[in-house]
C-alpha cells in the first residue's frame, strides 16, 4: 500500500484561504506547476526561497509515494518591465544594453539559475519548458479566446477583455480584488493606450520595428503576453485541470489572476485545485532591493564576498535556515540568524553521525513510533517544516542520551529511528551532510586560530610573520579580509 493512503495531507489553498484535505485529480498522481524565473539577471535570493519551498513540497509528495509530474517554466520572452504591458521586454532590454543576442542573455542566466539551485540541492523538475518553445500553443489559445468574444484585436495586439469576462465569471477570485475597486484605483486611459479598459491585459503584443524578439501570428508580427505562457504550458503538460499551482506571493496579482481568467475563458473551468504561495524574504528586517543595496546574491553568501554577512555560509546551512520557517511566513535573512542556523545544522549533522555507532539493547526507553507520527503530522499540516525540525531536535536529544548510555533502543526501533531520520533530513528537507560540510567547523577553527596568531604578530609589530600567515593561507585558497570589526576569511 502506498504511503499517501495512510497520510492525510492538508494544504493551505490560497483561493479558499483555508487548509483543505489534499485529494488529487487522479488517484496516486500529482500534477504541480510552479512559475519559474524570468532569466534576464542572476537569480534573486527571494526567488530561491520560493523554488526551495516547492522543492520541499515535491520531495514530500515523492516521499508519500505519489507519482509527481512537476513542471517549472523558464520565461525567456514576453515579460515586460511593468504589469501594465508597457515598457520593454526585460530580456530584450538586457540584450540591447549589452549588445548581445537575447538567447545569450537567456543562456547565461538560465545556467546561473540551475547552478545555484543545484548547489542548494534542489531536485530538477520533471519538465522545464520555455515560453519561446511554446509560441504555437499560445497563439492557439489566443485564437480560441478571441473566438469566444473574450479578447479583442487592435492594431496588431490582442487584449483580454476583463470586464466582458467578469460579466459571467469573477476576475479577482484568487486575490480577493473586486473589479469595481480595480476600475476605481487604476489610472485613466490617457489616449495613448490601445486597451478598451485599463484592467485588460495583453495576450499578444505587436512588435515595434526595434523589438528584437518577434514571431508571426494571425494578428501580425509580435510576441506573447507574459501571463499566457503559463496557461499554455500547464495545460499542455498537466491538462485542463491539475492539482497544485505554486509561486511567490508577489505573483498572486496580476499574474495568477490572469492565468485563472485565461484558462476559464479557454477551457470553461478553473484550472487548479490548490493554489500555493510562498512568502517573501527580507534582509536585516527590510525589503530586499538593489536600489537601496539591501540585497545579496546566493553566490555571494557562499563565497563571503559581500558587505552584509559576517562570513561565508554553506549551501546546506542556507537551506536549513530557510526550512526553519514555514513557507507561508515572512523570513528575515541576517548574519545572526544564519549563524544560529549553522549551529543547529551542525548539531543535527553530529547527531546523525553519532547514531551510526550507538549500541542496541533488549528494550526501548522511548516510543519511536510516536515520534515518527509527530514528524508526519507536522508535514501533513501544510508542510510545516519548523515543527518537523523541532521533532528532529527531539531526536537529537534521544541520540545524545543513547550515546551517554541514558537511553536504550531495540534493533527494530533503532532501524525505524534511523530510517525515519534519514528520510526526513535527506529526502524531504533535502539537506546534505557530506564530508566537506562536516569538516567545515574544524577548518574554521584552524583558520581562526591562525587569524589570532596573525593579530598577535601585528600587535607585536612582527609584520613579516603577519604577512607570512596571510600569504600561506592565500596559497591554500583562503583569503583574509581585514576590516574595522576584525578579520574574516573567504575560502576561494
Amino acid at each position: 500500500m502506498s504511503l499517501f493512503k495512510n497520510q492525510p495531507l492538508k494544504i493551505y489553498n490560497s483561493i479558499t484561504k483555508t487548509k483543505e484535505l489534499f485529494v488529487p485529480v487522479t488517484e496516486g498522481s500529482v500534477g504541480m506547476y510552479v512559475c519559474g524565473p524570468t532569466v534576464y539577471s542572476n537569480v534573486h535570493l527571494g526567488n530561491v526561497r520560493t523554488f526551495m519551498s516547492f522543492d520541499m513540497v515535491f520531495r514530500y509528495l515523492n516521499h508519500l509515494e505519489y507519482k509527481v509530474r512537476y513542471v517549472r517554466n523558464i520565461t525567456d520572452a514576453g515579460h515586460m518591465e511593468d504589469d501594465a504591458d508597457e515598457g520593454e521586454d526585460k530580456i530584450a532590454k538586457k540584450a540591447r544594453i549589452e549588445k548581445i543576442e537575447p538567447m545569450e542573455v537567456v543562456q547565461r542566466y538560465t545556467l546561473d539559475f540551475h547552478g545555484i539551485l543545484e548547489k542548494l540541492n534542489n531536485l530538477p523538475p520533471s519538465i522545464e519548458p520555455t515560453a519561446t518553445g511554446h509560441i504555437i500553443e499560445q497563439i492557439e489559445i489566443i485564437k480560441d479566446i478571441v473566438a469566444k468574444g473574450l479578447a479583442y484585436e487592435i492594431n496588431g495586439s490582442v487584449y483580454f477583455d476583463v470586464l466582458k469576462y467578469n460579466e459571467t465569471k469573477e476576475y479577482g477570485v484568487l486575490s480577493g480584488r473586486k473589479i469595481e475597486d480595480a476600475v476605481h484605483n487604476t489610472r485613466l486611459l490617457d489616449g495613448q493606450s490601445e486597451k478598451k479598459n485599463p484592467q485588460d491585459f495583453a495576450l499578444w503584443k505587436k512588435a515595434s520595428p526595434q523589438h528584437i524578439m518577434r514571431w508571426s501570428s494571425p494578428w501580425g508580427v509580435g510576441f506573447p503576453g507574459w501571463h499566457l505562457e503559463c496557461t499554455a504550458m500547464s495545460t499542455k503538460y498537466l491538462g485542463e485541470k491539475f492539482d497544485i499551482h505554486g509561486g511567490g506571493m508577489d505573483l498572486k496579482f496580476p499574474h495568477h489572476e490572469c492565468e485563472i481568467a485565461q484558462a476559464e475563458a479557454c477551457n470553461g473551468q478553473s484550472p487548479v485545485n490548490f493554489w500555493m504561495h510562498a512568502n517573501m524574504l527580507t534582509l536585516n528586517g527590510q525589503k530586499m532591493s538593489k536600489s537601496t543595496r539591501n540585497n545579496i546574491l546566493p553566490g555571494e553568501i557562499f563565497s563571503g564576498e559581500n558587505k552584509v554577512l559576517s562570513k561565508p555560509f554553506s549551501p546546506s546551512v542556507v537551506r536549513f535556515f530557510m526550512m526553519q520557517a514555514h513557507y507561508r511566513s515572512i523570513l528575515d535573512f541576517s548574519s545572526e540568524a544564519l549563524e544560529a542556523s549553522e549551529k543547529g545544522y551542525n548539531k543535527l549533522v553530529e547527531a546523525l553521525k553519532t547514531l551510526e555507532s550507538v549500541q542496541v539493547s533488549q528494550t526501548s526507553s522511548f516510543v519511536v513510533q510516536d515520534w515518527e507520527n509527530d514528524c508526519y503530522s507536522a508535514m501533513n499540516d501544510d508542510f510545516n517544516t519548523p515543527i518537523l525540525i523541532a521533532n528532529l531536535f527531539e531526536a537529537v536529544k534521544h541520540i545524545n542520551l543513547l550515546k551517554d548510555g541514558k537511553a536504550t533502543l531495540t534493533q527494530i526501533d533503532l532501524d525505524l529511528f534511523t530510517k525515519t531520520l534519514h528520510a526526513f533530513v535527506y529526502d524531504v528537507l533535502g539537506l546534505v551532510t557530506e564530508t566537506t560540510e562536516q569538516s567545515s567547523d574544524k577548518l574554521e577553527g584552524v583558520v581562526n586560530m591562525l587569524i589570532n596568531m596573525r593579530k598577535q604578530a601585528r600587535d607585536n609589530k612582527d609584520w613579516a610573520m603577519s604577512d607570512h600567515i596571510r600569504d600561506e593561507l592565500k596559497a591554500l585558497g583562503i583569503q583574509l579580509k581585514d576590516n574595522k570589526e576584525g578579520t574574516t576569511f573567504i575560502v576561494e
